[in-house]
């Protein structure tokens, strides 16, 4: 699958989401075949007033293809923004790039997002959208792309209306949330409509929504209603998820999900390279209650995990699964 000028490995891709993709988690799925990844989400504005912080979000382990998301709302900030990343890549010190895609985000529910007029609000203002896509495509080499949902409220849907906006513009892809930012994560993402804008739009529009399982993703991609599907929550404590559904696609055997034993060595393994990396294991404890569901006796390892104070004394608890 190509995106612009870039060249994607599948139409798999794992969805950006605040607080979980770091360049850990990012290349663990990588690892188990996800075709793009993505950064969390990253203020442009940030961007252009040097903060460190927003800095650390962009760090990348050497993950290929990956996606940087923005999130703004004025055009001329969001092409500061790209401008500066690509200065600074120029230097030698830059732990951060190259990366591949652009992606502009317009489908973010969260009420202090929604009120800067940023993430989904843009929505309601498709003239706003083209010109943040127009703006990103001046200032970066880079393929376009944007990220939206079904609209604001159930009573103003205009996913199309945005998305030939963001085409007309310039934008390479169109990724499409099957819910109202009304509705945040609840009810069912509506793939109808995801198809209607599929088949409204002369580039790539990828489906997002309600993916847990393989059958799930391998049902979306066999009905034709996208060019490619995004996994968010299916992917938290499931990076098999990717390969498991590569698989299905290319011998048509759906493999078996991975035994206790491999997820915990999974668990350990991403354990330890966030907490060398951040120094601190309370990051961890949400993935580690996700890695764990379901299994016997998950409801007291959560409660311990919260107690314990290091990346040892968490691994002790796994080993005892």
């Amino acid at each position: 699958m190509k995106i612009g000028n870039v060249t994607l490995k599948n139409n798999i891709f794992m969805a950006p989401m605040a607080g979980i993709t770091d360049r850990t988690f990012r290349a663990l799925v990588a690892e188990h075949g996800a075709g793009l990844t993505f950064s969390e989400m990253v203020s442009a504005k940030s961007i252009v007033y040097g903060n460190k912080n927003t800095y650390r979000l962009l760090e990348n382990e050497g993950v290929q293809p990956w996606a940087v998301q923005f999130f703004g709302n004025e055009p001329d900030i969001l092409a500061e923004a790209i401008r500066k990343l690509d200065e600074q890549a120029q230097g030698e010190d830059t732990p951060c790039f190259p990366y591949d895609i652009v992606n502009i985000n317009m489908g973010c529910p969260m009420k202090k997002i929604v009120n800067n007029g940023e993430g989904a609000a843009i929505m309601k203002n498709p003239s706003l959208a083209g010109q943040m896509v127009e703006a990103a495509v001046k200032a970066s080499p880079r393929p376009v792309t944007v990220k939206i949902r079904l609209g604001f409220t159930p009573g103003t849907k205009n996913a199309l209306e945005v998305a030939r906006a963001a085409r007309e513009s310039g934008a390479a892809m169109v990724i499409v949330h099957g819910r109202t930012r009304d509705q945040y994560y609840s009810g069912c993402a509506d793939w109808d409509e995801i198809a209607a804008v599929k088949a409204s739009v002369r580039i790539p529009v990828i489906g997002n929504g309600d993916i847990f399982i393989p059958e799930d993703a391998i049902k979306r991609l066999q009905n034709n209603a996208c060019d490619g599907i995004m996994v968010a929550r299916g992917a938290l404590g499931n990076p098999w998820i990717f390969s498991r559904t590569l698989a299905f696609l290319e011998t048509g055997i759906l493999p078996e999900p991975p035994g206790v034993s491999e997820i915990v060595k999974t668990a350990i393994g991403h354990l330890h390279a966030v907490v060398g990396r951040k120094g601190r294991v309370e990051e961890m404890r949400k993935h580690l209650s996700w890695y764990t569901k379901g299994m016997h006796g998950s409801a007291d390892l959560r409660r311990r995990v919260n107690l314990a104070k290091t990346a040892d004394e968490m691994e002790a608890l796994l080993c005892e699964l």
